[in-house]
């Protein structure tokens, strides 16, 4: 349990707190491997103690995750008037785009307090604002949303490979698929944690197929169209034995 929670919990009456705090750890817990048990978890939570920052927070966050873009905002609006903090704008941002409303996620975006933010969750809301030109169909100012300095990093980090991947994502659409392999394969070049398909998307790109990947060896790949194996001749019927030439 973080900090920020336990403090939070010492609010409440000691029974209380550590009925919630059971079900905030579990939200945590399933938050990735099953989303609505973790969203059932969080509502709970929320019903017993909605007036702490941190349980509105994992509440939003949990909603966010099983769809519920308009509970999502409710609850992490709380959360950010109730605590100050402002690390889960990525999160509103996204919900109003799954609400049809990527102006208003381009507002939260470009919030003046999303400067303050760390590298990783500066980074989550340019993605977002992004994807937000996309929906208006602008592209082009898709990518220049995703232009920062970030894109200089060469150390392997899950943020950096989803800035490389959306990157190239949009240069891929832009047609400029020399620049989007680049990226794609630096995406692949950080990503230790697995969080893209960035191999893949390099692999339909140089038009090969990912077959296997060896841990000693690295990556092996395939082409994706493989030709076909001509068939062998067959052997020609054995006709009569030539006639042994006489000493």
């Amino acid at each position: 349990m973080d900090p920020d929670t336990k403090r939070d919990l010492h609010s409440l009456p000691k029974s209380l707190a550590e009925l919630v705090g059971k079900h905030i750890v579990a939200a945590g817990m399933f938050v990735e491997e099953d989303p609505e048990r973790a969203y059932a978890h969080a509502v709970y939570a929320r019903r017993k103690a909605s007036r702490l920052a941190t349980v509105r927070e994992a509440s939003g966050v949990a909603a966010y995750t099983v769809g519920k873009w308009q509970e999502a905002l409710s609850d992490l609006r709380a959360a950010r008037r109730m605590s100050g903090r402002d690390n889960f704008l990525a999160i509103m941002a996204d919900s109003e785009r799954g609400l049809g409303r990527p102006e208003r996620a381009l507002e939260i975006a470009h919030d003046p307090a999303a400067e303050q933010l760390d590298a990783e969750d500066r980074i989550e809301l340019r993605i977002v604002a992004a994807g937000a030109r996309r929906d208006m169909g602008d592209t082009k100012a898709a990518l220049a949303e995703l232009q920062i300095p970030e894109l200089k990093e060469r150390r392997a980090r899950p943020w950096v490979a989803r800035l490389f991947y959306a990157y190239a994502d949009v240069l891929e659409e832009l047609g400029r698929d020399e620049d989007a392999r680049e990226y794609f394969a630096r995406a692949s070049s950080v990503d230790s944690e697995g969080v893209t398909d960035a191999d893949e998307r390099l692999a339909a790109l140089e038009g090969v197929e990912l077959v296997d990947i060896d841990i000693e060896d690295g990556i092996v790949w395939t082409d994706a169209e493989e030709p076909e194996e001509p068939e062998e001749d067959e052997a020609p019927e054995a006709g009569p034995a030539a006639p042994r030439e006489r000493d």
